[in-house]
């Protein structure tokens, strides 16, 4: 799993942005090749950008009927859901890795966003421990992903705008939280809460 230690992010933001390239362009033949060579060095305008979370995996229910001091569970996934990130659209010149980092560097994230070469297999091989050393009560956990989607359009030189979409993700995580607290900050935490804590208790509330 990548990083686990970061927020929510909030879904909806959208907008457009440029994020300027180099300005040359290797368009154009020469006279010992006639054919067409990839402008490189182009511009990427964004639009509809979307930050969402997704529950990946839940841990079993627990409770301890006296103080505990640690605990481990294998998360379980909640589908068969893999993830890959995918760019469409790929400009000649450029790469799909390349435009996931043009995009990571417009949203000036804190650490790269997935590139091509990773997979997110949820609750493969997926463990959730703690160590507190005062449990007790009714407790649940869960594993998220924070998926990123995003249109662009890229313009080099005179060549015709190319557009795209691409999806990733930022980070993945997981949470561990007791029933009688106040429901989990995080959607997919609320979520898990109520498909795990027993009937009734203080974190499905309003959850």
């Amino acid at each position: 799993m990548r990083g686990s230690t970061r927020g929510t992010w909030a879904a909806g933001l959208a907008g457009v942005a440029l994020v300027a390239g180099l300005t040359g362009c290797g368009g154009g033949g020469s006279s010992t090749d006639n054919r067409a060579k990839p402008c490189t060095g182009g511009t990427y305008a964004w639009s509809g950008v979307r930050r969402t979370e997704k529950l990946t995996a839940l841990g079993d229910p627990v409770s301890f009927a006296k103080r505990t001091e640690s605990y481990s569970s294998h998360l379980k996934p909640v589908d068969h859901t893999v993830y890959r990130p995918t760019v469409t659209g790929v400009p000649a010149g450029a790469s799909a890795a390349g435009v996931i980092k043009a995009l990571g560097a417009h949203l000036k994230v804190e650490q790269p966003l997935a590139d091509p070469s990773e997979t997110e297999r949820p609750g493969h091989d997926e463990y959730f421990e703690v160590h507190t050393g005062d449990l007790k009560g009714a407790y649940y956990s869960w594993a998220y992903i924070e998926l990123v989607d995003a249109g662009f359009t890229y313009t080099c030189g005179s060549d015709k705008p190319v557009r795209g979409e691409v999806r990733t993700w930022a980070t993945t995580g997981s949470g561990f939280l007791p029933c009688a607290e106040d429901p989990a900050d995080q959607a997919t935490g609320r979520t898990a809460a109520r498909e795990t804590c027993p009937h009734g208790s203080r974190a499905t509330r309003n959850a």
